[in-house]
């Protein structure tokens, strides 16, 4: 009997250490299944981002080819109606007036042609149409600040809200510059924010300015002329080719102002920077044209405008010619042109010998 109980003792013992070392072996043998099971749908994923992502770079390729194509077209098309334009206003425009005689036909909204020492209107189409007429404002701006500074070397500072906005500057805020570099930046570069600075430190304070230049134009006849700021950056800056014509010949016969006018650039030195300003008249600056004085103008309910007055070469003559409301800035030189192609050769056919006449 003890012999049987020894016996089940051993067995036990012997049994015991085989199921525990059974146990770590069947735990080791799922751990593999299962880092296999959870690896596979990492796998995938990383498959599905790869694939999701090459299609985005091609994508992408595309859209970069197709907007450098366009661009391309764009500049195409922009050059195409540019040598239209170009040719279409090459070639004058002439029609018959009740007369029979043949007179030019602008593709301007206003043009006229004005004898100042006469006071005679030698050709106009729609001369007293009311028009806004932008930058060519300053022609007033500068004569009202003539008459309002005694020194035009009075150095001023250029203030933020004179920039603000401004369109068209070659200022910064904090620029120290004379009452003459800001007439030149007027009336070469046609400079919004020296409009601005004359009109604030003259003694008439920015809105007395403006009345100033009302006053002005009543006291020149101007009747058809309404200021609302000195820059033209308004468009209830409103006047007629005929008014016009009459302003751009009293301005410019005064040499302060003319003088400025027959620039072609301007140098200034603001602090220790120099600045270029080329002018916006593109018969100044050809010298195509025995010009004496003018201005350019734009703005969107305007168009391109322009009054110059000019001396004929044959005869000596001056008179005023303003185009407002052209379509492009080419168009207002190109029809500035013709008015004086035109009437230079009916001067020449005026003045030739009768027997030249004939012919």
């Amino acid at each position: 009997m003890l012999g049987g109980v020894v016996a089940a003792a051993l067995s036990c013992v012997i049994s015991f250490p085989l199921a525990a070392a059974a146990k770590p072996a069947r735990a080791s043998a799922r751990k593999p299944v299962s880092t296999r099971k959870a690896a596979a749908p990492a796998s995938k994923a990383t498959v599905t981002r790869v694939a999701a992502r090459k299609p985005a770079v091609k994508a992408t390729s595309a859209t970069r080819t197709s907007s450098a194509a366009r661009r391309r077209a764009i500049a195409r098309s922009r050059a195409a109606a540019r040598a239209r334009e170009a040719r279409e206003l090459a070639t004058p425009r002439f029609k018959l007036d009740d007369a029979g005689r043949e007179i030019p036909s602008p593709r301007a909204a206003a043009a006229i042609i004005y004898d100042p020492e006469t006071n005679e209107v030698l050709f106009e189409e729609h001369g007293l149409e009311l028009r806004s007429i932008a930058s060519i404002t300053k022609v007033m701006t500068a004569l009202v600040a003539l008459e309002s500074f005694a020194d035009a070397n009075e150095v001023v500072t250029v203030t933020r809200p004179d920039v603000t906005r401004a369109s068209t500057t070659y200022l910064r805020n904090g620029y120290k510059v004379s009452v003459d570099e800001l007439l030149h930046l007027l009336l070469i570069g046609s400079d919004n924010a020296a409009a601005r600075v004359l009109a604030r430190v003259s003694p008439h304070g920015s809105d007395g300015f403006v009345t100033r230049m009302n006053e002005k134009a009543r006291e020149l006849g101007l009747t058809q002329t309404q200021f609302e700021d000195p820059s033209g950056l308004l468009s209830g800056n409103i006047s007629s080719a005929f008014d016009i014509a009459r302003l751009i010949s009293y301005a410019a016969a005064d040499e302060r102002i003319g003088g400025v006018m027959r620039k072609a650039e301007f140098n200034f030195v603001p602090g220790k920077r120099n600045v270029h300003v080329n002018s916006t008249n593109r018969l100044v600056r050809s010298g195509e044209l025995d010009v004496l004085g003018g201005k350019t103008g734009f703005i969107n309910s305007s168009g391109y405008c322009l009054a110059t007055l000019v001396r004929l070469p044959q005869t000596g003559r001056q008179v005023a010619m303003v185009v407002l409301g052209a379509r492009s800035n080419a168009a207002r030189f190109a029809e500035t042109r013709h008015l004086f192609n035109w009437l230079n050769a009916a001067s020449v056919a005026t003045t030739a010998p009768a027997g030249l006449q004939q012919q």
